[in-house]
């Protein structure tokens, strides 16, 4: 899930191509419908992305009341309007007469604390939690941010590999060498401030999934291979019984349990924490024969916005069989390097229109 940012914005305005009286205030890649004659381009404006949560004052002011989504509507969401797809909400609170926008848009200044916007957080299932502990070591994952919001993310034609984007649940495990300790968390319990882990547990759908596909044994494998302090594998579980979105597979049994690892971290002790990019992770799984399941690759090549944007769409390939439609892309550069934009790795994710416009999903981290 990406960070939470309400920032001020240079607007381009284009006309709407089905409405009279509308048009599509852009963002980055975002687009926003928006009343005609609201905003011209170049304007400064606020961007409110989905998933936000506003209060009421703000919602009665910008017009909103009982149009959102969530059982309080109160929260942004995609939506499709006369045939255009709306990602967020563009306005220019009262709360913020007199700022200078296009100074706070310069200084990446975030208004979400001032207008009181919070992020949208889902209930977490049973199976999902459990108890647990403080855990200093274990390495996290981090947060994907949309390249539709960072476009600059990459550079058109560099050398970019496409995965999948599993609608799962993803599962943080860290080996760590010293005391041969396995550490294994969620996206959301250890993304909190206080890196926590799951207490192992016969029932939770994260200590099953590790035993299911081995990934303990493998993180040992890695780690004495590499000559790491810490090996992190991340991975998306994922079935019937975790989301809405199950690609053919099962959380009923271990044996039908869905699992794609997306990502390796490794710490070698005095060197930073380094991520392996595609290609070192596939050549050093072959090495030593670990048969892990991965998410399936879609693009490698050049890095085309627009080809990306439509390869995003359309049915998913982890099942075989186009079971559900295709969450989207994780985009990462064939050769890891970090991001200025981003002020950490060099990584981004395509959301499709599909996914952001289905009734009755669920989000569990």
């Amino acid at each position: 899930m990406s960070t939470l940012q309400v920032t001020a914005e240079r607007l381009v305005v284009v006309p709407h191509p089905n409405a009279d009286r509308l048009e599509l205030a852009q963002v980055g890649l975002y687009r926003a419908v928006v009343a005609k004659g609201q905003f011209a381009t170049g304007d400064h404006a606020v961007y409110i992305p989905e998933q936000s949560v506003l209060p009421e004052e703000l919602i009665a002011e910008l017009g909103l009341t009982g149009k959102l989504a969530g059982s309080l509507r109160n929260r942004v969401k995609a939506v499709r309007l006369r045939g255009e797809v709306s990602q967020g909400i563009v306005c220019t609170p009262t709360a913020l007469g007199g700022v200078d926008l296009a100074g706070a848009a310069v200084a990446g200044t975030d208004f979400a604390e001032s207008l009181g916007i919070v992020k949208w957080v889902p209930p977490v299932p049973v199976s999902m939690s459990g108890q647990v502990e403080s855990a200093p070591d274990l390495l996290r994952w981090v947060d994907v941010e949309n390249i539709k919001r960072f476009p600059d993310i990459f550079t058109a034609g560099e050398p970019v590999v496409a995965t999948e984007k599993i609608h799962g649940t993803a599962c943080l495990l860290t080996h760590v060498r010293a005391g041969d300790r396995i550490l294994v968390s969620s996206k959301g319990v250890g993304g909190r401030s206080l890196s926590l882990s799951l207490t192992e547990a016969d029932g939770n759908l994260y200590w099953r999934a590790v035993r299911a596909h081995g990934l303990d044994e493998a993180a040992r494998k890695l780690a004495a291979a590499l000559d790491a302090d810490r090996i992190g594998l991340f991975g998306e579980v994922y079935g019937a019984g975790v989301q809405d979105l199950h690609y053919g597979a099962s959380a009923a049994h271990d044996s039908s349990l869905g699992f794609g690892l997306f990502d390796i971290a490794v710490d070698a002790g005095a060197a930073p924490v380094r991520w392996l990019g595609h290609h070192e992770i596939s050549a050093l799984l072959d090495d030593l024969g670990l048969a892990l399941p991965r998410v399936p690759v879609l693009y490698e090549g050049g890095y085309d916005a627009e080809l990306l944007l439509e390869l995003a769409e359309g049915a998913e390939t982890v099942s075989g069989a186009g079971t559900n439609i295709r969450e989207g892309l994780v985009v990462r550069p064939a050769t890891e390097r970090p991001s200025p934009i981003l002020g950490g790795r060099a990584i981004g994710k395509i959301v499709s229109a599909a996914y952001l416009l289905r009734d009755g999903g669920t989000e569990y981290e």
